[in-house]
């Protein structure tokens, strides 16, 4: 069964330098405390995935985290571009980034390859599209039908960490909501990390949860708050200010380098929580 321990503990035993890390969580419960403790614990060359790169990528991009970003869209959500990945990509500051673009059904179809433990996935997407000559994707002949189709590879994380509402004792997680490609990615993973917003002593069915059981996870953390400025549907709310925020002072380096040590690198955050602070 998965085992309760800190934050930091579990970040320390399961990311190494260089892995390959899915911080996933799909528009709600996107594990902010968990990349934030990556960071403070100097974790680099990292290759980071994820279906929807917030600004929690666009934090560890800009701090020299990443050495490749694997993604199917890249931005800051209802505001605009994420200046640090685009500086990035263009001026390769701080240090140039490889990437791989694929579509949203692609990741979700590569994560669920990787779950089942496939080599690969078959879709009908990418065919006819530019997106086909730029990423890793191979045309494939359907053997009953002769249906040109496309095949992408699995994902296979070394590590995948999500954020969930609540765990109980045991080490069983649930979240609700919008549930994303979290258990898929944990599924999929060799090793695995929940945050929790609660632990209880028994977990409550909810409409439509999900339920990932303890026995397939390595490690959960409590981590209150652990999902903002994004937000944990029933627990706590989304910070809209702080995204808004996020597109002005991360258009000059300076500014964010500034802002991410006090705030993330210095401590200036509990070690649950995302960041406090909105407008300093």
């Amino acid at each position: 069964m998965a085992e309760l321990c800190s934050l930091a503990e579990a970040v320390g035993e399961l990311v190494h330098d260089g892995d390959s890390v899915a911080l996933e969580g799909f528009t709600h419960l996107i594990p902010f405390a968990a990349g934030h403790e990556l960071l403070r614990q100097g974790r680099c060359e990292l290759e980071l995935i994820r279906m929807t790169p917030d600004i929690l990528y666009d934090q560890m991009i800009g701090v020299g985290a990443a050495r490749k970003l694997t993604f199917s869209y890249a931005g800051n959500p209802g505001v605009g571009s994420l200046h640090r990945l685009r500086d990035a990509v263009e001026h390769g500051w701080p240090r140039p980034i490889g990437l791989e673009e694929h579509s949203h059904a692609g990741m979700a179809n590569r994560y669920a390859a990787g779950a089942a433990h496939l080599p690969f996935a078959v879709m009908r997407g990418y065919a006819g599209t530019d997106l086909a000559s730029h990423t890793n994707v191979k045309p494939i002949a359907c053997p009953f039908t002769g249906e040109q189709l496309m095949a992408v590879p699995a994902l296979r994380p070394d590590v995948a960490i999500v954020h969930a509402q609540e765990a109980d004792r045991e080490g069983n997680v649930q979240l609700w909501g919008i549930p994303g490609v979290q258990k898929e990615a944990v599924l999929a993973a060799a090793r695995s990390l929940v945050t929790v917003e609660r632990v209880v002593e028994r977990l409550e069915p909810r409409p439509g949860g999900v339920v990932i059981p303890g026995w397939v996870i390595d490690r959960v953390a409590e981590a209150p708050g652990g999902s903002r400025p994004s937000y944990s549907l029933g627990i706590t709310d989304r910070d809209n200010d702080f995204y808004r925020f996020w597109d002005k002072l991360s258009r000059d380096r300076d500014e964010f380098t500034a802002w991410m040590e006090e705030h993330v690198l210095g401590n200036g955050v509990a070690s649950g929580g995302g960041p406090e602070c909105r407008n300093p």
